[in-house]
């Protein structure tokens, strides 16, 4: 998708974070843009936002308060945006998110039901309830994408991040599919998948339904203050919207946004092919093993979990609540 000029764009999340800087950007390239998000006063700031950034007129911008994981509301969305712009989206963003942070092991209903059901739920909803309208009203008529803002995690293993590592991967291999389904629509699909972002995503635990309270993991004050910290070394939304333009622009499938994407890609990849084989998981084994003695010795932390590394340890990042006895907290180590 190249032109973006009087289309309607609808990005979920779309009041703070990634997907206010998405927001930001599309508007400026002159679309028209409804966000969505489940908090009204972050809603009511963002429109006032987007239109200091882009210039847009009020009436280009809409703000509709909905709890993606409920499909009568998501449907509802979807028939006031028709309502309003007169159609459905062209351009689609499934941006919201949430996560915590804890041992696989020690992950509740709780904590799968909550992250994978906004994370994932949540954008099946979206494709659910969007694919078939685009379809209709665009399909070899003109240009239109659909998107998900999915996460480097999707790519890794998370063992402290479980849900949400299962949940992106689940959302790359669902967008990938929808690229190949589409395509003969004329229908692109993508994936953005980037590492750490300077958003308010740190806040997430303050913001956990009572219904999901009751989680395996230490989410402490002091653990949501670290994950402040570390977010703040994350790139900024406004670039990262830039760069994500520029993979759907480019109809790239799955979007990460770095100079050496595909170096790093690559080295997933080749850990995925190492678990096939004994020679495989041998070599994968010594790579763990040699990681290990060299943070032992001092070596540099990567800079992106260089805070968690540092200070992680002294507040409990990552371990589990206090009062759960079947967890090693000893074998556990950032940065995996």
């Amino acid at each position: 998708m190249k032109d973006f000029a009087g289309k309607i764009a609808f990005i979920t999340g779309g009041a703070s974070g990634a997907g206010l800087g998405q927001a930001k950007v599309f508007s400026k390239a002159g679309m028209k843009v409804a966000i969505a998000d489940i908090r009204q006063d972050a809603l009511d700031g963002a429109v006032g936002e987007i239109a200091a950034y882009s210039g847009a007129k009020g009436s280009d911008i809409l703000a509709i308060k909905v709890d993606l994981t409920n499909r009568e509301e998501y449907a509802a969305a979807a028939d006031k945006i028709e309502e309003v712009f007169g159609g459905p989206p062209h351009l689609f963003i499934q941006t919201a998110g949430v996560n915590s942070f804890g041992p696989a092991e020690a992950s509740t209903f709780d904590d799968y039901d909550w992250v994978m059901g906004v994370c994932l739920s949540a954008v099946v909803n979206g494709l659910v309830i969007f694919v078939p309208r685009i379809i209709k009203a665009y399909a070899g008529k003109t240009e239109c994408h659909i998107a998900a803002t999915s996460s480097w995690g999707g790519w890794i293993a998370g063992p402290t991040t479980a849900p949400y590592s299962a949940a992106k991967a689940a959302v790359n291999n669902l967008m990938e599919s929808y690229y190949v389904a589409l395509k003969p629509y004329g229908i692109g699909a993508s994936a953005l998948c980037p590492m750490n972002i300077n958003t308010n995503i740190w806040e997430t635990e303050r913001h956990r339904p009572e219904r999901f309270k009751n989680s395996g993991y230490n989410t402490t004050e002091d653990v949501i203050d670290l994950l402040k910290e570390h977010v703040s070394g994350g790139i900024d939304p406004l670039e990262l919207a830039e760069r994500f333009k520029r993979g759907i622009e480019a109809g790239q499938v799955f979007i990460v946004p770095y100079p050496n994407a595909y170096e790093i890609v690559s080295r997933e990849q080749e850990r995925v092919r190492n678990y096939t084989s004994p020679d495989g998981m041998a070599k994968e084994e010594a790579a763990e093993q040699f990681m290990i003695k060299m943070r032992e010795a001092g070596a540099p932390v990567p800079e992106g979990i260089a805070v968690l590394e540092k200070k992680g340890p002294k507040v409990g990042f990552g371990k589990a609540r206090t009062d759960i006895d079947w967890v090693d907290a000893s074998r556990k180590f950032i940065g995996k």
